[in-house]
């Protein structure tokens, strides 16, 4: 089974784990786990005496194998066990490089490593990481960033990519069907309701709201479209100068002449139809979550308290 799915992902499932150093212990997981158990034996308060730590790159990033022995020694560091025993681990069953430092909390002299904020003290260890190894710099889960750094936006891939392909699908439809089916063959599951969702194929489910295209936002963007076919096709018939010939008209006797285009007052109806092609793509850019500085008509709040007045008249 794993040397399929090794062939299948081009990934190493068979032999995926590589232990990359051993700090104070050797051995297999069994000798491992009673070299363990013996210096646990020194606390008896600690409840959970294993700490386990795992970090991953992003996609297409990678290390040598001493950066990331030096990445697991600044890890333990940061946890206070780099004089505990502990093993770090290299995993090859994803794509992305990742690994684990599994570490006894308990020290050789009784003391015992605290665990407390570890999800921040991780936060911090791997934007300083970023920067010292020149890895893609993200943003750390929001509890953990100072007031300024919350109203920064966040970048996600997923969403990203879900953006992106919203917003290309709407360009190429008009109609919601069209719309749906689309987004159906791009791998998404669509579910409308109140709101729209979209599942991907991770089974990772996201608002529309949450990329910019609320259902009410995908819905006024398709009703323009259409409005916007229907003025360029009533365009076609209100040129100006459209069936008048230069000449002379024997039944009226009079005659005439071109206006010169310079001259021309603009087609309101060709007026109209610019603007409404503006106000699309305006419409077709993700409203912005934070410090957008567009159109307050166009910001998500500004769409979510008129969908709560139409409510409210019904």
């Amino acid at each position: 089974m794993k040397r399929q799915l090794a062939q299948d992902d081009h990934l190493q499932h068979l032999g995926r784990a590589e232990v990359l150093e051993y700090n104070k212990c050797f051995g297999d997981k069994y000798e491992l786990t009673e070299q363990f158990r013996d210096v646990q034996k020194l606390s008896k308060r600690v409840e959970k005496p294993v700490l386990h730590l795992s970090l991953r790159l992003a996609p297409g990033e990678a290390l040598s194998r001493n950066q990331l022995i030096e990445i697991g020694r600044e890890a333990a560091k940061e946890f206070g066990v780099a004089d505990h025993q502990y093993i770090c681990v290299l995993h090859k069953d994803t794509k992305e490089q990742h690994i684990h430092i599994a570490a006894n909390r308990v020290g050789f002299d009784g003391k015992v490593a605290s665990d407390s904020n570890s999800y921040k003290r991780m936060a911090a260890l791997c934007r300083r990481l970023e920067k010292q190894y020149n890895l893609q710099e993200v943003l750390s889960p929001r509890a953990f960033l100072f007031a300024d750094e919350r109203k920064l936006p966040r970048h996600d891939r997923r969403k990203e990519q879900l953006k992106e392909n919203i917003r290309q699908t709407l360009k190429e439809v008009s109609e919601y069907s069209e719309f749906e089916k689309r987004m159906t063959d791009l791998g998404y599951k669509v579910i409308k309701g109140r709101g729209i969702s979209f599942i991907d194929d991770k089974k990772v489910k996201t608002k529309g709201s949450e990329v910019g295209f609320s259902l009410m936002k995908i819905e006024k963007i398709l009703a323009l479209k259409n409005r916007l076919a229907l003025k360029q096709k009533g365009e076609l018939g209100l040129m100006p100068g459209k069936g008048i010939k230069k000449g002379f008209d024997p039944e009226r006797k009079i005659t005439f002449k071109p206006i010169p285009r310079a001259e021309r007052m603009p087609s309101p109806v060709i007026q109209t139809g610019s603007q409404m092609a503006t106000l699309l793509e305006v419409l077709l850019e993700p409203v912005q979550e934070i410090g957008g500085g567009g159109p307050y008509e166009l910001t998500e709040e500004y769409l979510r308290r008129k969908r709560k007045r139409h409510g409210k008249s019904h």
